[in-house]
């Protein structure tokens, strides 16, 4: 029996690499959270350094995903109609629960609060801000209900982006049902090396750097994993051709190529055990650095694949 091919009947929206930039960072600013948040949530006063680290990068790579939103609209001064509704006698807010942009519009915003609250209370914590009472109110029950909202809306805009694109009428965005889960996979692993990245100029946050390295070869068996079921999602659809043809299959190489520190590494992996038990991962900065670049270019290359290849 044959598979027929999907039909599409939609124009290609033209997105351009302010989408892709977007994607990209959405990916970094709902990793990173997610990260820093399972790490205070475990408890061990050790890793704090690392979860004030990972609401840093959060809050700073949620910052450009507004502006390369607005610069992408055609008219980029109306950015504020997705959510406010300017229809004469019908003005105020708009959230359209069956829209993947309303929602995701609306998702950002809500993720935006959570991050700039988090990041406000690392910042009183590390001393650079005398807000002292934001650490009291956010020590407590209500800080780790943040926390899990948080969390639960940096998982979302993390992944989000790859489901925007599945619910299209475009050729291999429709075609498959792995994207939102690609995307999420990347985003945490692109969270992690960048993390660790960074723990190198903070250095009170290097205990957790073994985590950080074996949470990021974990992602990355993941997304790898992910590609593969990819894969075969879009042979019976016959789009297999359009989203590696060349040029493109060029940035899947680089893409796989991010994913062979922590697949690799995950395979070679040797661990030293500490003298309490726990396990730490081995690594040179030089070869951390270099890590982090190369699985950071992977992600982005990823994205640029998937969103310009079915255009």
């Amino acid at each position: 029996m044959t598979v027929a091919a999907v039909q599409h009947f939609a124009g290609p929206p033209a997105w351009t690499w302010y989408i892709m930039f977007y994607f990209f960072f959405a990916g970094i600013a709902g990793g990173s959270y997610v990260i820093a948040s399972l790490f205070r949530l475990r408890g061990d006063p050790s890793d704090e350094p690392a979860a004030r680290l990972g609401y840093y990068a959060s809050f700073g790579a949620l910052i450009p995903c507004p502006i390369m939103l607005i610069l992408d609209l055609g008219t980029p001064l109306r950015f504020w109609h997705m959510l406010w509704n300017t229809t004469p006698d019908a003005a105020g807010l708009v959230f359209r629960w069956w829209s993947p942009m309303s929602v995701g519009a609306w998702a950002l915003l809500l993720f935006g609060a959570f991050a700039t609250v988090s990041f406000v209370d690392a910042l009183v914590r590390d001393r650079r801000l005398p807000w002292r009472w934001v650490a009291r109110v956010l020590g407590g029950v209500f800080g780790k209900v943040v926390m899990i909202v948080g969390t639960v809306l940096g998982l979302f805009v993390a992944g989000y982006t790859g489901v925007l694109l599945a619910v299209s009428n475009q050729p291999v965005w429709s075609d498959t049902w792995t994207l939102g889960g690609l995307f999420l996979a990347s985003g945490l692993s692109a969270s992690a090396a960048l993390l660790l990245f960074l723990s190198r100029y903070r250095m009170s946050a290097d205990a957790s750097g073994g985590p950080l390295i074996v949470s990021e070869r974990l992602y990355a068996v993941l997304e790898l994993a992910l590609i593969v079921i990819f894969v075969f999602t879009l042979i019976p659809a016959g789009a297999l051709g359009l989203s590696f043809g060349f040029p493109w299959f060029l940035l899947w190489l680089v893409a796989l190529a991010g994913l062979a520190p922590g697949v690799g590494g995950l395979i070679t992996s040797r661990l030293a055990v500490t003298s309490e038990g726990a396990t730490v991962a081995v690594q040179s900065a030089t070869r951390t650095a270099a890590m982090s670049g190369v699985v950071l270019l992977g992600v982005l290359a990823l994205r640029a694949a998937v969103i310009f290849s079915a255009q």
